[in-house]
């Protein structure tokens, strides 16, 4: 049982040896999460796409279980674009850790929605990893390096 435990240890730890959180031009990000704040209490899911080292931009949704924009059902769902700023060159973050600045422009319902937020990846593995985003509207789930 040890050996198999060591086993896992290096197995984990050489693969979390290359996660990189943010490579810039051409990257793509997939997060999924709970919306916890904002325009209610839900899920959440974004995709991101690296422009070059600095910008990205993408799209999302959340979806509302409770909370929702004045208790009115057609407010259920906010469907948004997103323009993030990545930060992990300019901070000197390690390869794992990304710190980006963003805006979230959409609809909520028959109203349009603005947001703004600061968020955080980590990755543990080349291909996961956690975020965090807090603002208007904010979440926190799973992150995906496809």
């Amino acid at each position: 049982m040890k050996k198999l435990v060591f086993m896992f240890i290096l197995i984990l730890f050489g693969t979390t040896a290359r996660a990189q959180a943010w490579t810039g031009k051409g990257d793509q990000k997939i997060q999924l999460g709970f919306s916890a704040w904002g325009y209610g209490t839900g899920v959440t899911g974004t995709y991101d796409y690296g422009l070059n080292k600095l910008i990205s931009v993408g799209a999302g949704m959340n979806a509302y279980f409770s909370g929702y924009k004045d208790n009115d059902n057609d407010n259920r769902v906010f469907i948004f674009g997103r323009l993030n700023f990545h930060l992990r060159d300019a901070l000197q973050l390690p390869e794992k850790l990304d710190i980006y600045p963003g805006v979230d422009l959409g609809v909520v319902g028959k109203d349009f929605g603005i947001g703004a937020h600061i968020g955080a990846r980590y990755y543990f593995t080349e291909k996961v990893g956690v975020f965090a985003e807090v603002g208007n509207n904010g979440s926190l789930g799973v992150s995906f390096n496809l």
